[in-house]
């Protein structure tokens, strides 16, 4: 949610800043804005909608300048309007732009108000820069009153401040809230995500908790939260442009669901590589922390949470361990009874998802050092906050209804399982061989998943004026029922559930008539009989059906039951192949009905507030 960029130079930034922030546009957001010094003026543009109208209206005005700082917003305290836009600015001599919420901006608010601020929008962030111009007129430089201005406030932020008063400097701070520093030759940039200044420099620092950092032409100096200058390591980004380049395809969310195949098997290379499920794939210590764990609790939000659901089952059955899974946002607001010896994995696609952050927190504070973080972003947060770490190897993903990334998730998390299952004595030689050999097969019978597409899409067409959708699942392939329900919802904008297929006569059957298309996943395991039955449930209810089924399943259509047939059953792997059809009907689905694929509205890629 939410996106900064931030630039100084010796060149004009503008066009810099307003590339950053259209790469910023997949997280989600509402309205665009800049501020740049300008011959020693604040100047601001301020657009609600996208990028490209905050753009004509810079290059109407003439903005040029080689100190400035942008933002796409993602509406929190506030409606969606010019005035509550970011950067918001203090007396016209400061700009502030934050991702993040600020806890305490009511008081800070009223505090303000009796010195004499007025408000001109709704947000937490005026008071951001309303504290910091306080600061500055009790006669400290910028770098100071930020780092006054932070120590006052409440909750997660990530801030950058540009004041007319030191036009050669640039000061941010961090706190909860992603924020990087990138680094040039005589110019550097400040951003919110690496791919805001890859067209820039790939060399970057990652700002860590409580940092703050004062960033000119000449160089970057960072202090940690007590103020003591610190040196951060510095990073080379191997996010490349082409990644962030939509190709051939009409949407990135297509294009994201057509990179399965190689980010699946690029994320277990290393297993392969490795010979086999052995402990240091998570860490150099992996093994001593795994080997006597006597259970498993996953953290994660959405599409994650499901694949931690998927998870379960195969923790369960394969590695022979009890496992939970709960929604981060819901563990960290309640009495937890911990063990220490249980593993606790959070499940993050950006590393940077503030519940799962703030659960793992709560966990730790609890006594769970057996930490594990499975995610797609190197050096984020999460992963850093983690003793040990499986990054999936999914490459950029763009649009906002996640696609690649929860596949290889569920790559990783299957690693996890059998490493867990070879160490306590319950994977022999052969079974690891065939789980290896299943692996090496994934690839493709997901290829094999994806040339349904044309199948897919004339289903879509169906789905397209309906209101309403149910799907159904059983087992291991429930999970997969959640993701596609979501999925649909997220972009199509048609309202749907999902539910384990037995659950069905328990009350949803009551909302199944002509108008209710029913989706089910029906692979050839030991559940397809009673999957078969529930089916009939369906069609005795005139519901029209749409069933995706392996190759070898015995399915007759009819005018009722529609079927497409995936790759012949792909025994322990099948939910991952299972989730290729769904996706593409949610894709498809809201092609037809004309919504913004990979934009829907209110939501954002990288969840970095509550």
């Amino acid at each position: 949610m939410c996106g900064i960029v931030g630039a100084i130079a010796g060149r004009d930034v503008v066009p810099v800043l307003v590339e950053g922030l259209k790469r910023l546009e997949y997280r989600g957001y509402d309205s665009a804005g800049i501020a740049v010094l300008d011959h020693g003026d604040v100047r601001r543009v301020r657009r609600t909608g996208r990028v490209a109208e905050m753009e004509a209206a810079a290059q109407a005005e003439g903005f040029h300048a080689q100190l400035g700082i942008g933002h796409t917003r993602w509406a929190t305290h506030g409606g969606v309007t010019e005035a509550n836009a970011h950067p918001h600015v203090s007396f016209g001599e400061l700009a502030v732009v934050h991702n993040g919420i600020i806890e305490n901006h009511d008081a800070q608010r009223e505090r303000l108000k009796g010195l004499g601020y007025t408000f001109e929008s709704q947000t937490d962030t005026e008071v951001i820069a309303h504290l910091v111009h306080y600061h500055q007129q009790k006669g400290l430089d910028l770098l100071a009153a930020v780092q006054a201005a932070a120590r006052e406030l409440h909750g997660a932020y990530a801030i950058a401040v540009v004041s007319k008063r030191e036009p050669e400097r640039l000061v941010c701070a961090r706190m909860g809230c992603p924020l990087l520093v990138g680094l040039g030759d005589g110019e550097n940039f400040v951003a919110s995500d690496v791919s805001a200044i890859v067209q820039a420099t790939r060399r970057v620092i990652f700002l860590e908790e409580g940092d703050t950092a004062d960033v000119t032409r000449a160089g970057v100096r960072v202090f940690d939260a007590s103020g003591v200058q610190v040196a951060r390591d510095e990073h080379l980004s191997d996010v490349s442009l082409a990644s962030l380049e939509l190709g051939p395809y009409r949407h990135f969310m297509q294009k994201e669901i057509h990179e399965q195949p190689r980010a699946i098997s690029d994320t277990f290379e290393q297993v392969i590589a490795n010979n086999g499920f052995v402990p240091q794939l998570f860490g150099a210590n992996a093994e001593a922390m795994l080997r006597d764990i006597e259970g498993v609790q996953i953290l994660a939000c959405g599409t994650s949470y499901y694949a931690g659901l998927t998870a379960r089952y195969w923790i369960e059955a394969i590695a022979g361990l009890p496992c939970s899974v709960e929604i981060a946002s819901e563990y960290r607001y309640r009495a937890a009874v911990a063990n220490p010896k249980h593993l606790v994995v959070t499940i993050s696609q950006s590393g940077e998802t503030l519940d799962t952050m703030e659960a793992l927190k709560y966990a730790k504070s609890l006594g769970h050092d057996r930490t594990l973080s499975i995610c797609n972003v190197p050096e984020s947060a999460i992963p850093r906050a983690s003793a040990l770490v499986y990054y999936t190897r999914a490459g950029a993903e763009i649009g906002v209804a996640s696609t690649k990334a929860f596949t290889t998730q569920l790559v990783a998390l299957f690693t996890l399982t059998c490493t867990l299952a070879k160490l306590r004595g319950r994977l022999n030689d052969e079974q690891e061989a065939g789980y290896l050999d299943d692996l090496r097969q994934l690839p493709g019978s997901v290829q094999h998943a994806l040339n349904l597409e044309p199948q897919v899409q004339v289903w879509s067409e169906r789905f397209a004026p309906k209101q309403h959708a149910l799907f159904l699942g059983r087992g291991v392939h429930y999970p997969i029922a959640l993701e596609g329900a979501l999925k649909l919802k997220e972009i199509s904008y048609i309202h749907a559930e999902a539910y384990p297929a037995g659950e069905l006569k328990h009350g949803p059957l009551a909302l199944v008539d002509e108008a209710m298309p029913v989706v089910v996943i029906a692979p050839n395991d030991a559940l397809l009989e009673k999957v078969k039955s529930n089916i009939q449930e369906v069609r005795a209810r005139g519901g029209e059906m749409f069933v995706f089924a392996d190759l070898d399943s015995q399915f007759g259509e009819s005018e009722q039951v529609r079927v497409i047939r995936t790759p012949r059953h792909v025994g322990v792997l099948s939910p991952i192949v299972h989730a290729i059809p769904v996706q593409l009907l949610a894709y498809h689905a809201a092609l037809a009905r004309g919504t913004d694929v990979d934009k829907p509205r209110n939501l954002a890629k990288s969840v970095t507030v509550e």
